[in-house]
């Protein structure tokens, strides 16, 4: 921890300056899930002692009351903590994930009154704030207070930019080492996470903050970053990088899946054992989907257009797979519910088309749609 006192150390002309320096340190993604977005904190450096305190909004307490409801509900809160900046860093040196410092060309008055700003926040009183995955997180808590500091002259000059981004690629991206994060952020995310984000909106990835402030100026129209540094060096898996994103293989792997359906359509129980599960986890996750819009806070979840896909109609259908696998004829309503089943994921394919504020689920369009087909074709005759 001496190699990182020393780069946090404040040069001999900056110790004569009356204000505080200002850095963020922005750190690389981890390997656990809550990590795989990155992190960043602010660091306030004493004037007078060069004492260097980060004011880190990522903490979280898992004891207190109702923390795994309010989780659920989208009604989390985290919080604000100073901490010296060689303990901040202690863990993310022992996890191996790298972290890199920018210093800022603040005004000394900005400088002041930023520093004020997170002390008076950092205090137990006042530290708590309820957290969002996209807009009230860690990044977005550094970015607001620095924009406060400069005036609002931050989001002035990000706010009308854009890379094309959306929450639902950045999100989808970064969590991709972790198959199940993935899927959950690709099925969960609906129509609100995939409108093109401002520079400004997708700094709540932290790395994109970093990004966008080596870009930004002061008020003298001087660079805001006056010097970077590197505390840590990144010895794990870096940051998964940009990649479009193609449907067609997911086309083809739903036309083989309906081919081969079509083609055991006189085996009905061969079809059931492969129903049943698919059905089942469709089930469940539609039921998953109806429960973030219609019962949490969850906004990126509303009006999820893959309940047209993941319906929970399909527990519905399992009375139905049963009866098939012990040779038995399902019950009247097991046909009508099968073709309720595909229609229902037609209309979901063409809403794509219709709708004025699309969610990007043509992949999982492709690969339902032809399996909910074929399953209506070929066990929706045989149920007669």
């Amino acid at each position: 921890m001496l190699v990182l006192a020393m780069l946090l150390a404040m040069p001999p002309l900056a110790l004569a300056a009356a204000a505080p320096r200002i850095g963020v340190m922005t750190m690389q993604p981890g390997e656990v899930f809550f990590e795989r977005f990155g992190h960043d904190a602010i660091v306030v450096v004493d004037p007078d002692s060069g004492e260097a305190v980060s004011y880190n909004f990522g903490f979280f307490d898992p004891s207190e009351p109702d923390f795994l409801s309010r989780f659920i509900r989208g009604e989390m809160m985290y919080h604000l903590v100073a901490l010296p900046a060689t303990q901040d860093l202690a863990q993310y040196q022992a996890a191996g994930r790298g972290v890199s410092m920018q210093w800022l060309d603040l005004e000394p008055e900005q400088a002041r009154a930023l520093a004020a700003l997170l002390a008076e926040r950092a205090r137990p009183e006042n530290s708590r704030y309820r957290y969002d995955y996209f807009t009230a997180n860690c990044a977005t808590q550094v970015r607001d207070a620095l924009d406060t500091a400069m005036g609002g002259a931050l989001k002035a000059q990000l706010a009308g930019r854009s890379r094309g981004n959306t929450y639902r690629s950045e999100a989808v991206r970064l969590a991709s080492p972790a198959p199940w994060m993935w899927l959950g952020f690709d099925l969960g995310l609906g129509p609100y996470a995939d409108r093109a984000l401002s520079r400004w909106e997708e700094a709540f990835v932290p790395m994109r903050l970093a990004d966008s402030l080596r870009e930004a100026r002061n008020r003298q129209g001087r660079p805001l970053v006056q010097s970077e540094q590197e505390l840590l060096p990144h010895l794990i898996a870096p940051e998964p990088v940009e990649a479009p994103r193609r449907w067609w293989p997911w086309l083809l792997a739903g036309l083989s899946l309906a081919t081969a359906i079509f083609a055991a359509r006189r085996r009905p129980r061969l079809l059931a054992g492969f129903a049943l599960p698919l059905w089942l986890l469709c089930g469940l996750a539609g039921a998953l989907l109806v429960f973030l819009w219609g019962f949490t806070a969850h906004q990126a979840g509303w009006a999820n257009r893959n309940l047209f896909l993941l319906s929970p109609l399909c527990l519905l259908l399992l009375p139905g797979a049963i009866a098939l696998l012990r040779r038995r004829v399902p019950g009247r309503l097991f046909r009508p519910l099968l073709w309720a089943v595909a229609a229902i994921a037609m209309l979901g394919w063409i809403l794509q088309w219709l709708s004025l504020q699309p969610q990007y689920n043509l992949s999982w369009i492709a690969l339902l749609l032809p399996v909910h087909v074929a399953l209506a074709l070929a066990l929706g005759r045989r149920s007669r």
